[in-house]
């Protein structure tokens, strides 16, 4: 009798988050799926049109702008992002009052977008923005950041980056402080230095926790939108038009339903296929047991 009522107090728990799961996740994902064969304006009746709308999508030339867009963005974010976190949270893992240094680099993280946006756009200005008037006093003309086509992609990379940071070091150090010290007396005593301490013993106990940074970091690179939404509007002439930036064009601005969740299934599928190829290399690297 015990049991039974502790089972229905954990269900009754559980089940405010079962339903936003149903009604905000797995919900959407379904209604997109089907939405993904049908021909709407999202007003009038729906048709229904097979494969007409993935095929539709890698007719469109925007969709491989989008996603070589979306790609350049993901080689400039993900390795930056995982080495500075890692070099952030090694860094403060030691030293008095960590918790001060954490909560700083942490303050980005719990600011929303579109304010991070905003400030970034000032910091950016080509005419009177701070970096380039910092740039200015070393003598170097800073590009016009956010109207050039070759540097909206940096930019944006450059303020996810730092806008990461703080999220990938907080776990970091969880994963530090969970190595055991006496590894690392042991190294001191067979006189190991402080850097094959860090590729002998800190990396690889740390690399179940890198791996899961690197999957999100992952799937969090192909969501890029806010900061293209913000900042650029997805220009200029497209240079910072991203794929989650091209479902919403498709589907809010042009009225392609139907398209855009295409565009979202096959984005649903990229980032599947990406995470199960993570998962197998993953063998090769991860060691979970000390």
């Amino acid at each position: 009798m015990q049991n039974q009522r502790r089972q229905l107090a954990g269900f009754l728990f559980i089940t405010p988050q079962l339903i936003g799961l149903l009604v905000f996740s797995l919900f959407p994902v379904m209604y997109a799926l089907v939405l993904s064969f049908m021909d709407w304006d999202g007003f009038g009746a729906r048709t229904f049109v097979g494969f007409a709308n993935f095929v539709d999508q890698f007719n469109n030339p925007d969709f491989w702008t989008a996603m070589r867009n979306t790609i350049y963005y993901m080689v400039l974010v993900i390795p930056f992002n995982i080495s500075l976190s890692l070099l952030v949270a090694v860094g403060l893992n030691k030293i008095t009052g960590k918790g001060l240094y954490r909560v700083f680099y942490f303050m980005p993280v719990v600011t929303s977008s579109v304010s991070i946006g905003v400030i970034w756009m000032w910091i950016l200005n080509g005419d009177f923005g701070i970096l380039n008037s910092f740039l200015g006093y070393l003598g170097i003309q800073g590009p016009d950041w956010l109207t050039d086509t070759n540097w909206v992609i940096p930019s944006i990379a450059m303020l996810s980056i730092w806008w990461g940071l703080g999220n990938n070091m907080v776990i970091f150090l969880a994963g530090l402080q969970g190595i055991s010290r006496s590894y690392y007396e042991a190294a001191e005593i067979d006189g190991a230095s402080r850097f094959r301490q860090f590729l002998s013993i800190t990396l690889p106990l740390l690399s179940p926790t890198t791996f899961f940074i690197a999957i999100m970091a992952i799937i969090n690179s192909f969501q890029v939108f806010d900061q293209a939404f913000v900042m650029t509007n997805g220009g200029p002439a497209k240079a910072s038009y991203t794929i989650v930036y091209h479902i919403y064009q498709q589907g809010f601005i042009d009225f392609r339903m139907g398209q855009s969740a295409a565009s979202a299934m096959i984005l649903f599928f990229i980032i599947l296929v990406f995470t199960l190829i993570q998962f197998k290399v993953s063998k090769r690297w991860v060691h979970y047991g000390e």
